[in-house]
């Protein structure tokens, strides 16, 4: 580092660049409360923590009922197969309360919105180009927007499978036949799915943070999220996902490019 003029030598204090959209992700430092936005309300955290502890609880079970050496390990099976009913009959319960969160039903909202910035996201991901600028993001990106889309829908199913398999009178033998295959494999293919969604939580510790205590970093969200608008959430509104510049909706012409200029 220079030499301010006028000093003997070199400065004492290190000056630490802001956080770039560059190709690496986003590594920061934790710093003062005014530097944090509110990301998820108190409801939501509830809810993702209830749905993570039934949903484990229904994996774990199946765990044990369809590998030997845990069938062994823990015995009990009438039990645990209680436990694998009860915990996936009740995974979508806390989602169906949380809708009376006004919060959480503007992130549903946000969720189910598939625009240009999304699709361009996409793009680069199939590529596997990491660069920001090819990532434009809103409040949440469209690969969260395709597992939480995924995630619900293989609930559903299962949940409606499963109640086949375990009410053998609703359905002939047929049915039933049917939906234990595709209770199987789909219950394999959510392990893996979250499995993926775990191993991208571990990896950024800012995410994890922000869902534990409902707050993250201003310039992590600036970063990750370059469309998102924070100020916008306090009045609840789900349209703060901006477009890709010209796609001819409100907020086109709001690029990646223009947000790093604000927010530098």
């Amino acid at each position: 580092m220079t030499s301010t003029p006028g000093s003997a030598g070199r400065t004492g204090v290190t000056m630490t660049p802001p956080p770039e959209h560059g190709d690496r992700p986003w590594s920061g430092s934790r710093s003062r409360s005014g530097s944090r936005v509110l990301r998820f309300s108190p409801a939501e955290r509830w809810i993702h923590r209830t749905t993570a502890a039934l949903l484990g609880a229904c994996v774990l079970s199946a765990a044990c009922l369809y590998l030997p050496q845990l069938a062994e390990l823990v015995g009990r099976r009438a039990l645990v197969v209680t436990v694998h009913e009860w915990s996936g009959i009740l995974t979508p319960l806390p989602a169906l309360l949380g809708l009376a969160s006004r919060a959480f039903r503007a992130d549903l909202t946000r969720l189910n919105r598939f625009g240009p910035h999304d699709r361009r996201w996409l793009r680069a991901a199939l590529r596997r180009d990491h660069r920001r600028a090819e990532r434009p993001a809103g409040k949440f990106n469209a690969g969260q927007k395709l597992y939480a889309g995924y995630l619900a829908g293989a609930v559903l199913v299962m949940a409606g499978t499963g109640l086949l398999m375990w009410f053998t009178g609703l359905a002939p033998l047929v049915w039933r036949t049917s939906a234990t295959f595709v209770h199987d494999w789909l219950a394999l293919a959510v392990g893996v799915v979250l499995l993926g969604h775990i191993g991208k939580a571990l990896a950024d510790p800012e995410a994890r943070r922000g869902m534990r205590t409902g707050s993250v970093e201003r310039a992590w969200a600036a970063h990750e999220h370059p469309l998102w608008h924070p100020e916008g959430d306090a009045g609840g509104r789900p349209e703060d996902d901006g477009g890709d510049a010209g796609d001819g909706r409100p907020g086109a012409g709001h690029d990646i490019g223009d947000h790093e200029r604000r927010v530098r």
